[in-house]
């Protein structure tokens, strides 16, 4: 079950959405864009090719200078949560799962409070999708669906995403919550479908997975293939598999530093609080 006792310790937080072109989300979505929002910014001279409608002829009235009203932009902010329900992802107390769904939750529980649109979904072998709506009460949902929800399958990062294009209707803040243990080609190509995005690729681990504290003989057994190994864990055996997975992870990271995105690895003994307080503070 997913506990969101830490939600009121997020109160002191807020989402804060970048706008790599034309604007900055800061708190209730408020951009330095110009258009035609309804808080009027400042004047400036009328060049030709502005619309006429614009001009203050109050001001022309005292200068005999043509002068144009700019306004602040105001726009929606929504909020896009995506979070891996594969096999893999069923793995540690508490699963790396439940550790996403929080994480999930929680930045939902953030962007409901400022009365902003969330959306969340789930994928495995298909992508499960939920409307976006306005208010808190879509938390409950939520929270129903992750707690009743039967995790299973492979992580189809790509063809999930291929299909979730759709559902992004406006520059949005995208958080996607998998273990990423896919080929890196999977990961570039889903960036590469939410280029133009704030993007927030949280890579959940077990402990137990990133650090492998054991050994002698095991049988392994492939979550999502169910395919088993029988093998002897050396501290040698133990170094590679260490080496192996940094090295994917930074992989990872260094795709999404290329791409703009935010990168964070966050193991489920980590404090809900404190992982937020690495990825907003």
């Amino acid at each position: 079950m997913i506990d969101i006792s830490f939600l009121k310790q997020l109160d002191r937080f807020s989402l804060v959405i970048r706008k790599r072109v034309t604007s900055s989300f800061v708190g209730p979505r408020r951009s330095v864009a110009y258009g035609k929002g309804l808080t009027f910014r400042e004047h400036r001279i009328y060049a030709p090719g502005d619309d006429i409608r614009r001009v203050d002829w109050r001001v022309f009235a005292r200068t005999d200078d043509l002068y144009v009203k700019m306004f602040e932009e105001e726009r929606n902010l929504v909020l896009h949560t995506v979070l891996d329900a594969s096999s893999s992802m069923d793995f540690g107390k508490p699963s790396k799962f439940d550790y996403g769904a929080m994480l999930c939750v929680g930045f939902a529980y953030l962007a409901m409070k400022e009365n902003e649109k969330v959306q969340f979904s789930t994928f495995a072998n298909t992508l499960e999708v939920f409307h976006q709506r306005k208010g808190l009460s879509q938390l409950a949902s939520m929270m129903k669906h992750l707690n009743s929800l039967k995790l299973g399958g492979y992580s189809k990062l790509k063809d999930s995403f291929f299909m979730y294009q759709k559902f992004i209707k406006s520059r949005s803040l995208i958080v996607l919550v998998s273990d990423f243990l896919v080929d890196i080609e999977e990961v570039r190509a889903t960036l590469n479908f939410m280029d133009g995005h704030e993007i927030k690729l949280i890579q959940v681990l077990d402990p137990i997975e990133k650090e492998l504290k054991f050994q002698g003989n095991f049988d392994l057994k492939d979550s999502e293939s169910g395919e088993k190994l029988k093998t002897n864990i050396s501290p040698k055996v133990r170094e590679e598999y260490q080496k192996l997975l940094n090295e994917h992870s930074a992989k990872v990271e260094n795709l999404c530093t290329v791409m703009g995105a935010d990168f964070h690895q966050i193991t489920t003994d980590t404090p809900v609080f404190d992982a937020f307080y690495k990825m907003l503070g």
